[in-house]
C-alpha cells in the first residue's frame, strides 16, 4: 500500500468515490488530491485533498475531502492519506494545516488541536468555515496542526503496511470497470467494428 499524487486518469474514480462516501466535490480538480493504492492489485483505497485559501493578503491551507472506500476502512489508509497531505503542505512552505470537520476525534489522534476562538483563525479559513457550516448543517469544528507535529500511531502504520481489502471479515468487491475508466463516453461513442445489433 502506498499514497501517491492523483493523475488525470484517476478523475472518474475520484468523482465516483467522493460520491460513494458522501463527500462534497466543490471546486473539484483531480491534481489537488492524493490517492492510496494497493501495490499488488492497483486497487485505489482512499483519497484526500489540499485546498489553498487566500484572503486579506494571506494564505492558509486546508486538508479536506478525506475518504476511504468501505472495503478498505480500518486499515490505516486514512491515516496515511492525512500524513501525505501534511507532508505535501510542509513541502509547499506551510507551517500549519487546518481541517474543518464534523468528526474531530479521528484527526485528534494525529496531534490536531481544536482552534478555540475565531480570532485565532486566518481570514481565509474563517471564510471557508462559513461555507462549510452551511454544508454540514452548522456542526463544524476547526482543527489545526503544525506540519512538523504530525504523529502516526504505530497501530495505524502497521495496519497500513499489512492492508488487504475485506480483511475485517467482509468480502472484498471486485472493482467494476466502466467505459468512463478508459475515457469513453458511452452515450456518444461509436465503435469501429459495430455490427449494428
Amino acid at each position: 500500500m502506498y499514497v501517491r499524487d492523483a493523475k488525470n486518469r484517476d478523475e472518474a474514480w475520484l468523482l465516483d468515490a467522493i460520491d460513494r462516501v458522501g463527500l462534497d466535490d466543490v471546486a473539484f480538480r483531480s491534481r489537488d488530491y492524493v490517492i492510496a493504492v494497493d501495490e499488488d492489485s492497483g486497487e485505489r483505497a482512499g483519497f484526500g485533498r489540499l485546498l489553498v485559501h487566500r484572503a486579506d493578503g494571506e494564505e492558509a491551507i486546508e486538508l479536506t475531502g478525506i475518504g476511504v472506500v468501505p472495503e478498505w476502512r480500518g486499515r490505516g489508509v486514512g491515516a496515511h492519506v492525512v500524513e501525505r497531505l501534511v507532508d505535501t503542505a510542509a513541502a509547499d512552505g506551510f507551517d500549519v494545516v487546518y481541517v474543518l470537520t464534523d468528526q474531530p476525534g479521528y484527526l485528534e489522534q494525529f496531534g490536531f488541536e481544536r482552534v478555540p476562538t475565531e480570532p485565532d483563525l486566518p481570514a481565509a479559513i474563517e471564510d471557508r468555515r462559513s461555507v462549510k457550516r452551511d454544508t454540514l448543517d452548522g456542526d463544524v469544528v476547526t482543527l489545526r496542526l503544525a506540519t512538523d507535529a504530525f504523529e502516526m500511531p504505530r497501530r495505524l502504520r502497521d495496519a497500513f503496511r499489512d492492508a488487504e481489502p475485506g480483511s475485517d471479515g467482509t468480502e472484498a468487491a471486485e472493482p467494476e470497470e466502466s467505459p468512463e475508466d478508459f475515457g469513453i463516453d458511452p452515450e456518444t461513442a461509436t465503435y469501429k467494428y459495430d455490427t449494428g445489433r
